[in-house]
């Protein structure tokens, strides 16, 4: 049994290694750990940070990690189309993505593009497989982060679901990652490694931590 592998959230990473001695370790356990979070919502890696930059200044907020695809390194997130990063996005699609989880001490970051995904068949696949609670958010009378007097007027009993389309309002975020830093946390020795796929090829390298 690895360290911190007792809690049962992180019984499916109890393969992860105690020791990063090659650095194949370093992408096999960033893509594992991500496989991972994308279908369970009680690791923290299942809600990592997005940033973006409108060209003046870098947004940052929670997400919810919504799929994985190591093969096509694609992170999907869903979001409000009326909410302030797809302006941003639309822009520039540039965007970087951080996790940590203090338990696996391990800490990865992403480097990549987003592509918009709005009333197409993207969306209709995800919103169909999307839970009901989950639509609700898209329902909402207004777009994310308005100023409003009276919170109470958006709760979810207010809706009114008949007349408002929530789809219209629901978007998928898209991320291709072209780099991913991994970072291991150890008292002997700390772990950094960088994974490129720039130039079309995977390329990778350790990093002073």
């Amino acid at each position: 049994m690895t360290q911190n592998k007792h809690n049962d959230k992180y019984s499916d990473l109890s393969h992860l290694p105690e020791e990063y001695l090659e650095l194949d370790q370093t992408l096999k356990a960033a893509f594992s750990i991500l496989e991972i979070a994308s279908k369970n919502r009680h690791t923290l890696f299942h809600t990592p940070t997005l940033s973006t930059f409108d060209g003046n200044r870098v947004s940052t907020r929670t997400m919810v990690l919504r799929e994985f695809d190591p093969d096509k390194r694609l992170i999907r997130f869903h979001t409000d189309f009326r909410s302030v990063k797809i302006e941003q996005l639309k822009k520039d699609s540039h965007a970087a993505i951080h996790g940590y989880d203090p338990n696996l001490k391990i800490q990865i970051r992403f480097d990549g593009k987003i592509n918009l995904h709005h009333n197409d068949e993207v969306t209709k696949g995800s919103w169909e497989l999307s839970k009901e609670m989950s639509k609700e958010c898209y329902f909402v009378g207004g777009p994310p982060g308005t100023r409003i007097n009276d919170p109470s007027g958006f709760d979810p009993s207010t809706f009114d679901f008949e007349s408002t389309n929530g789809f219209e309002n629901f978007c998928v975020l898209v991320f291709q990652f072209e780099s991913m830093e991994f970072l291991y946390l150890k008292k002997s020795g700390h772990r950094r490694a960088i994974h490129n796929w720039t130039t079309g090829e995977h390329q990778s390298s350790w990093l002073i931590p």
